[in-house]
Order: structure tokens, then sequence, then C-alpha cells
């Protein structure tokens, strides 16, 4: 398997791992329609979390969150509107950023951003 593939696969696991630690309920893992995907469906409180994960283990192309572009944030809101025509009883709803930088010698860090709408 590819280096990447392996980085983001590892990456979903830390950030389920991390998501219960942080008292989210996780609903679905890689939640597929059609040509739409969400990496983490996830509930808090009352709130609908949509979670887009992203994993990098050096800088050489910046931190993980930059890598969600303006398109990408764009397929992540229209999986989202998939998702809750599927699911439309949620009436409080969050597109989130879960960020993780690996490293050889010290722990993963975690950055959670949150609302990015």
């Amino acid at each position: 398997m590819a280096k990447h593939l392996e980085t983001g696969r590892q990456g979903e696991e830390m950030a389920i791992a991390w998501l219960k630690g942080q008292g989210f309920t996780i609903l679905h893992r890689n939640w597929k329609h059609s040509y739409f995907e969400l990496d983490v469906v996830a509930v808090k409180d009352v709130t609908l979390h949509f979670i887009e994960v992203k994993t990098r283990t050096t800088d050489t192309y910046g931190h993980p969150e930059e890598g969600v572009t303006a398109k990408k944030l764009e397929r992540l809101m229209n999986a989202g509107e998939a998702f809750l025509q599927q699911y439309p009883q949620w009436n409080r709803i969050q597109y989130d950023i879960l960020s993780i930088r690996l490293f050889t010698h010290k722990a993963p860090e975690y950055f959670f951003i949150e609302d990015i709408s």
C-alpha cells in the first residue's frame, strides 16, 4: 500500500480514538453516497459533526489542515447535504477539521478546527 494511503488510514484510526476521548459518539466512518464521502460523522451533545480528517508526517507541504482547499470544503459541504437528505432529523450541524501531525520521536499533535463553515 502506498505510504500516503497508510498514513491516511492510520490518521483516521487515531482520529476516531481521539474524538471518542473528547466525548463524541461516532455514527459513521467513511460514509459514502454516490460520489460524496465524509471521513467521520459524529455527534456531541445535540450537534451533528461532519469531520474531515487530515494527517501528515512532514511539513513539506504545510500543516495537514492546509490540505483542505476551497474545492475540498465545497465537496465536504455537498456530502453533508447529501447525508442530511437521508437523515433529515438533525437540526444542529457543523463542519470541522481534525488535523493530525505524526512524528517519529514524539507523540502525535491534534488540532481540531470547529465550525469551519
